[in-house]
């Protein structure tokens, strides 16, 4: 069966309530108020049918932003998305709760972008003296006749070994700075052999 989209469910919940309160039966009252103003009170049958019916239309529509964005955060780490499992695991969680996981996946959003999505790891000191010698600290410089690129000029195979993708020298800066700690991390200063001495 085919999941219907956001549109026709809200379309579905719209009709389920309109028929719910249309079937209940309504008072109709003629009241005053403090002025002595009248006006005709129409009493709201079932009104927790409705309250509980547009919390869960609310419900349902966090929950789609949220796996929407579940999935861009996925993409940004470079993982699998398994949006049903994703779905599952906000399934009975208040308005609250989905509207702090949409904040939360937001956050890790803009890291993510910031940061190229590089894991967070500590940069050595000895990366500065490699990188002003490297580029002169400049995260856009071009080295070697286009071969080296970026502020610690990586070649593009040394840049996809740290998984890194694209051209180094467009990466952000943090991203590169990263990146470059974990080549030193794994194979010390040997990767720039006049610099890194």
């Amino acid at each position: 069966m085919r999941k219907p989209s956001p549109l026709t469910r809200g379309r579905v919940t719209r009709t389920v309530l309109a028929t719910a309160f249309l079937a209940a039966p309504t008072t109709v009252a003629l009241a005053a108020d403090d002025d002595g103003l009248q006006y005709i009170h129409y009493g709201v049958p079932a009104g927790r049918i409705v309250e509980d019916g547009l919390a869960d239309h609310a419900r349902a529509t966090l929950t789609d932003r949220a796996v929407t964005l579940g999935r861009r955060v996925a993409k940004l780490r470079d993982r699998r998305f398994d949006a049903r499992g994703y779905r599952a695991g906000l399934d009975g969680r208040s308005i609250k709760q989905l509207q702090r996981r949409i904040a939360r996946e937001r956050r890790s959003i803009r890291t993510l972008e910031r940061t190229g999505g590089a894991p967070k790891v500590a940069i050595p000191a000895a990366l500065a003296g490699i990188a002003a010698c490297e580029s002169g600290g400049n995260p856009r410089a071009i080295g070697g006749g286009g071969a080296y690129r970026g502020k610690y000029q990586f070649d593009r195979g040394t840049w996809a070994s740290v998984g890194g993708s694209g051209d180094p020298a467009a990466a952000p800066e943090v991203e590169q700075d990263r990146r470059a700690a974990m080549l030193y991390a794994r194979a010390g200063a040997a990767p720039w052999p006049v610099c890194g001495r």
